[in-house]
């Protein structure tokens, strides 16, 4: 199996996960509130995309590797068919020092919401966080969200400029 990318059985993973946090909204009353906590959980997944290493990156960069395994037992259990042909990879990059600590700070603030939330919140902020780092693995997310590393970047320098 492939685990340097994602693959189809990687993406319909995160697929599935993203239609369980969606779905009770849309058959709700559709209160913005309800998607707060998967919010918070794909912020954090989306500002790990941009981390070359630590432990954001590394959770980023493996995040792959539990979508495909999952993902293929998925698939194959429910068709008999292995769906592991990759899907174009492109990566988020350029991400400053200044736009190092935005990224810190995102990640505290998530992690303390995580901390406070209850059972049913902290399972949607480790779904989104799922969600957003599978989908910027794909080229086609990581092209929707080159403005990313630049924002974080331009919003750390921003603070460094005004302290």
């Amino acid at each position: 199996m492939n685990t340097t990318g994602l693959t189809l059985a990687g993406l319909a993973a995160a697929l599935v996960v993203l239609y369980a946090n969606l779905r009770p909204w849309w058959a709700g009353n559709r209160d913005a509130k309800q998607l707060a906590a998967f919010g918070k959980g794909s912020a954090l997944g989306i500002v790990s995309a941009v981390c070359p290493g630590g432990i954001l990156g590394w959770a980023h960069t493996h995040s792959a590797t539990a979508a495909n395994e999952g993902g293929s037992r998925l698939t194959s259990g429910t068709t008999g068919v292995q769906t592991t042909a990759p899907v174009a990879h492109r990566a988020l990059s350029g991400l400053t020092p200044a736009g190092a600590v935005v990224v810190v700070v995102i990640a505290f603030g998530v992690v303390l919401a995580w901390r406070a939330a209850g059972k049913k919140d902290k399972k949607r902020i480790v779904g989104g966080a799922f969600v957003a780092s599978v989908l910027c693995l794909s080229a086609g997310v990581v092209g929707l969200l080159t403005w990313v590393p630049g924002t974080l970047n331009s919003i750390g320098n921003s603070i460094q400029g005004a302290l």
